[in-house]
């Protein structure tokens, strides 16, 4: 007779003890929530003014009320809109703290998965968001599987590198989406790790294959989801397989034309493709897109995003001989000294698109002469991004005979390739190190020694081979390949030079320098058939009011041959 009162009594006691645990009634407390300091305000778009997105439709157990949110947070999380997205999620917590989701939404907003690592404030939001997460008890056990996948990436983030945490979310991910077949957005979210953890260096592009599959699979039945044309774009953003992602390049700023980013992303495609025309609208748009943003929002100076399209459009420029457009950009940023927020797209926008007006224009003294510009920019925090300025100079300094300033860049160059080393970041140390083994060649060409200098050249344009450009960046500021096809073109080895500048044509369609270099090479060859290919391919795609001397040695050649 007593057991009866005992086990009652214990039942009593356990279920006080969940509620004081945070059972199915609890919420988190509102200075628990404030811990978080969550971005808040109106939603806001330089879009159309019905504000699209996309559309998509993510199950979730919080209030119907939080709904039409909720997926409206999670379409600007697939377009890397990642501060408005917070601010959605911010306004769900609101409305129904004790929604899980919506701080699984947070950590994911801090999570820049195919971007620069997060900083140490947004690891440690992710991490807290999580935190409260979990103690919801009023989630479903799909959900409890979205937040404990992306703990994945914040577990021991002060004591893990980024790379091997895009790995463990990778493989969070895989078993989420086994797990639930039916659940699209496991898979675009699995696929968006699939990409993020991928191996540079893996040239059969083995994750980025399965990605596609996973999202082409979904592609048919959802054309308006931002998630799957977004990471298509991602998933084909390499030599060889950039024609696969080309409809869903031309998809998606339709589908989001309030997203800057999604304006921007067609142009990664494009550029792959040598879609010069196409490239420049994108960007154009995306620009504008970022300037009416950052003043809609207060941004003390220039968001991110325009110049990041801005560094897009030059590259655009120069590959259509249009140094006139290309300048503009250049003394229009020469005016930017304000950025929100400062981050690695900047610092590689301020110092790409100098080198890349003087160098592909073979401006030597002009390369030799360049300076970080902005001054007060904390270009210690962005080695790689300062590396392509001494880069510039060392090769501008070698090419005008300044052998002693050339050396000096090259010590430069070689301190930050140490700074990164220490900081075990081997992608950019490698394209580092690429830099300096182009360096040293051309000073040994300068110095006559043309034979070890070719051998040097050809190596680093194997290792930059084997390896692919950064996401943030159209391209490499002079490809490696291009610069052994010019060595070899003044060696007067003109077979192996046309080879060269084919090779650097099938990686990196049109490029204005390469057609040119491959039609010199051929026309020394006595090829002409070759010649008039490359000519006429140059005057195509040429900017019909470009001076560039090469467009007009080339149309001179072809009017000469016609």
């Amino acid at each position: 007779m007593n057991s009866l009162p005992r086990k009652w009594l214990l039942f009593l006691l356990l279920a006080a003890l969940l509620l004081a645990c945070g059972g199915n009634n609890a919420k988190p407390s509102k200075k628990l929530i404030g811990q978080l300091h969550l971005k808040s305000g109106q939603l806001i778009s330089c879009g159309p003014p019905d504000k699209e997105f996309g559309t998509l439709d993510f199950e979730m157990s919080c209030s119907d009320e939080v709904k039409t949110d909720f997926n409206t947070a999670v379409e600007l999380l697939h377009s890397f809109e990642y501060d408005e997205s917070e601010k959605v999620f911010a306004k769900i917590i609101e409305a129904s703290p004790e929604c899980a989701m919506a701080y699984w939404g947070v950590a994911m907003c801090s999570f820049h998965s195919l971007w620069e690592p997060p900083s140490e404030a947004d690891l440690k939001k992710g991490t807290k968001a999580l935190e409260i997460a979990n103690a919801i008890a009023r989630k479903s056990k799909r959900e409890s599987d979205y937040i404990n996948a992306a703990a994945t990436y914040y577990k021991d983030w002060d004591k893990t590198d980024p790379d091997t945490r895009s790995i463990h979310f990778e493989k969070a991910m895989q078993q989420l989406y086994s797990q639930y077949p039916d659940d699209k957005e496991a898979a675009i979210f699995y696929a968006l790790a699939l990409n993020a953890a991928a191996d540079p260096s893996d040239k059969a592009y083995t994750k980025q294959k399965k990605a596609g599959t996973i999202l082409n699979a979904l592609y048919t039945a959802e054309p308006n989801h931002p998630g799957i044309v977004h990471y298509i774009i991602h998933t084909y953003d390499y030599p060889g397989i950039a024609h696969l992602g080309l409809s869903a390049a031309r998809r998606y700023a339709a589908v989001a034309p309030s997203s800057a980013h999604a304006l921007h992303m067609p142009s990664h495609i494009f550029t792959r493709l040598g879609l010069w025309d196409d490239c420049i609208r994108s960007n154009i748009q995306s620009v504008a897109a970022a300037k009416c943003y950052a003043e809609a929002t207060g941004i003390k100076g220039h968001w991110d995003e325009e110049l990041h399209g801005i560094d897009y459009l030059v590259y655009a420029y120069l590959q259509k001989g249009d140094n006139i457009a290309a300048s503009e950009q250049l003394k229009y940023l020469s005016t930017i000294h304000e950025v929100y927020p400062v981050n690695f797209k900047e610092a590689y926008t301020f110092a790409a698109v100098p080198a890349r007006i003087a160098l592909e224009n073979k401006r030597w003294q002009e390369a030799a002469g360049l300076l970080l510009q902005p001054a007060d920019f904390p270009w210690n925090k962005f080695p790689w991004q300062e590396a392509i300025i001494h880069f510039a100079r060392l090769l501008g300094a070698a090419h005008s005979g300044d052998l002693s300033t050339a050396l000096l860049e090259l010590v430069k160059l070689n301190a930050l390739y140490s700074t990164l080393q220490k900081q075990k970041d081997d992608y950019k140390s490698k394209q580092v190190a690429i830099q300096i083994k182009t360096g040293e060649a051309w000073l040994k060409f300068a110095a006559g020694k043309k034979s070890e200098a070719l051998q040097l050249m050809q190596s680093a344009a194997n290792m930059e081979d084997s390896t692919t450009k950064h996401p943030v960046t159209p391209g490499e500021v002079l490809p490696a390949r291009e610069l052994y096809a010019d060595m070899l073109l003044q060696m007067k080895q003109y077979e192996k030079a046309l080879q060269a500048y084919r090779e650097v044509l099938q990686k990196s369609p049109n490029r204005f320098n390469s057609l040119y270099g491959a039609g010199v090479a051929a026309e020394k060859l006595s090829n002409m058939e070759r010649a008039i290919y490359y000519y006429q391919q140059l005057a195509t795609i040429a900017c019909s009011t470009s001076n560039r001397p090469e467009l007009i040695a080339a149309k001179l050649f072809l009017k000469q041959h016609s």
